[in-house]
């Protein structure tokens, strides 16, 4: 059995670090700890990401540590996931994203599609129930699925442990949406 990883969030509260790190088993910090063994940062598309978890994200970057960013607070927002990773993308470095979200027709995160393996992970059921999406939701993410798979391609195997490739995962708390996804990012190190 292997130790307890040391895990710290960082985030505007916006983005509810206190329950993302509850979620993870992990510690919200307010300052840089560089000897983590992974570095989630939170955000809230609806809010942005502020200059202090920039200031924190480039900290980090000195030690090549292993950092990923949660997408949390997607419900009865007009942001989304993807606005929030292109902000991401201009005031972190490049992320990548291994799942997008897919919406009920209320307008409700749901469920995640893989972009590696086209796999459904729906999130209404108890557990979470996995399944081949149909060929609409292939189409629709085909370049996306394109972009990701070379990102990984060119990146290696080890990347992310290596602190050299930052997923971006879509969360929701209420429903558990993502959490099983980040879990098995953190079973990487």
């Amino acid at each position: 059995m292997s130790s307890p990883k040391r895990i710290h969030v960082y985030g505007h509260v916006s983005a509810q670090p206190q329950a993302v790190a509850d979620l993870f088993g992990a510690e919200v910090a307010s300052e840089v700890v560089s000897d983590s063994d992974l570095a989630i940062f939170a955000i809230n598309p609806a809010a942005g990401i502020d200059q202090a978890t920039i200031d924190k994200w480039a900290a980090l970057s000195e030690y090549q540590l292993p950092r990923l960013v949660v997408v949390n607070e997607l419900e009865g927002s007009d942001a989304d996931f993807e606005d929030a990773i292109m902000l991401a993308n201009r005031v972190f470095d490049q992320l990548v994203t291994p799942y997008l979200v897919l919406h009920s027709d209320a307008g409700q995160p749901i469920a995640l599609i893989s972009l590696d393996t086209l796999e459904i992970i729906d999130y209404t059921t108890k557990p979470a129930s996995v399944s081949m999406s149909e060929k609409e939701h292939q189409d629709l993410v085909d370049e996306f699925r394109e972009e990701y798979l070379e990102q990984i391609a060119g990146a290696g195997e080890d990347a992310f442990a290596a602190g050299l490739l930052f997923p971006a995962i879509p969360i929701v708390i209420s429903n558990g949406l993502g959490a099983d996804v980040v879990k098995k990012f953190i079973d990487l190190l």
